[in-house]
């Protein structure tokens, strides 16, 4: 009735005997299904990386193509750039040759309009002709463009007696100095080219001082020519500008500017004060005053001309006489 013990089974291994036990053989198979579990997960991830590998090194061959594609882009923009760069050295070399020979052209041309155009029965000839008004029309845009390149660059801003274009400027200035100084010139310039009386008004405002002095001599000049006539001296007082413009000129600092401010001066004077402009303002007569003590002869007698032509306008003013001796239609 006694119950005898089991004896598992014995096994040798290495030599020493080793017992187990079914729970020892349940956690072997567990062992052993978690190795097999992490082979198999193992080999999936290598699976996994390996494709990863080829498609990045698929990338990696993609990648490569482009890059040395657009590295011959580069290359073939960086040719076509040097030659292009060639290309417009080459043109600007040609623009720049071409420039010196149109301003020494101009020049030429110019010079000798100018020479010529100091006789009379030249301009009579030149309006007969009828292309007078298309030559002025030009010469006003090149003043235009010529004054403006003088605000953008320094070195344009002294003259140059060396230099084609600020002769062939010149001499279109001179030229038409010399039209309006001729009775058929100030006539026509009165009456249908004032749009050029205003250009070079406008010009003359714009321009700043000590620059260019030679060329705003020679346009005050034109201004005076035509302010001799009637119907030129009615257009020029008209102008708002031109009171402003003459102070302004007489503060210039050249000599020659302030000799030709006056002038314009004198000549526009009386009619100004019949318009009501400030002529007597204290603050003129004393811009005036401090050119009688120029060292320049004809600049300091004209300002003294001047000066007292403006305290007999002030004494006429205060007085209540009339200051201008011209007839009813003048202002008409």
């Amino acid at each position: 009735g006694t119950s005898s013990a089991v004896v598992p089974p014995t096994v040798w291994r290495s030599g020493r005997k080793c017992r187990f036990n079914g729970r020892s053989r349940r956690r072997n198979v567990c062992l052993i299904r978690r190795d097999i579990a992490g082979f198999e997960s193992w080999r999936k991830v290598k699976e996994h990386l390996v494709q990863e590998q080829e498609q990045l090194r698929q990338e990696c061959v993609h990648l490569q193509s482009r890059l040395n594609a657009v590295l011959n882009e580069c290359q073939k923009e960086r040719e076509e750039k040097l030659l292009l760069r060639e290309q417009l050295w080459q043109t600007g070399t040609e623009l720049q040759q071409q420039a010196e020979f149109c301003s020494g052209l101009g020049s030429a041309a110019c010079s000798l309009l100018w020479s010529c155009s100091a006789r009379e029965d030249t301009v009579s000839h030149w309006l007969a002709d009828g292309k007078l008004q298309a030559f002025l029309a030009v010469t006003a845009q090149t003043l235009e463009i010529f004054v403006k390149s003088l605000d953008e660059e320094v070195k344009t801003q002294v003259e140059d007696h060396n230099c084609q274009e600020h002769q062939f400027v010149l001499a279109l200035a001179r030229t038409i100095t010399n039209i309006a100084a001729v009775t058929c010139g100030q006539d026509f310039l009165s009456n249908s080219a004032y749009n050029l009386l205003d250009t070079l008004m406008n010009l003359l405002g714009r321009m700043n001082p000590g620059v260019f002095p030679r060329l705003k001599v020679l346009m005050l000049m034109a201004v005076y020519n035509v302010s001799i006539s009637v119907k030129g001296l009615k257009h020029i007082t008209e102008n708002p500008a031109l009171l402003p413009l003459i102070w302004k000129m007489l503060d210039e600092g050249d000599w020659e500017v302030c000799l030709h401010s006056l002038r314009l001066l004198q000549s526009v004077e009386e009619v100004l004060l019949l318009l009501g402009s400030s002529l007597l303002d204290p603050n003129l007569q004393a811009c005036v005053s401090k050119l009688t003590s120029s060292m320049q002869v004809s600049l300091r007698l004209t300002a003294q001309q001047t000066l007292e032509d403006l305290q007999a306008l002030q004494q006429a003013a205060d007085a209540g006489r009339p200051v201008l001796t011209l007839s009813d239609n003048f202002l008409m």
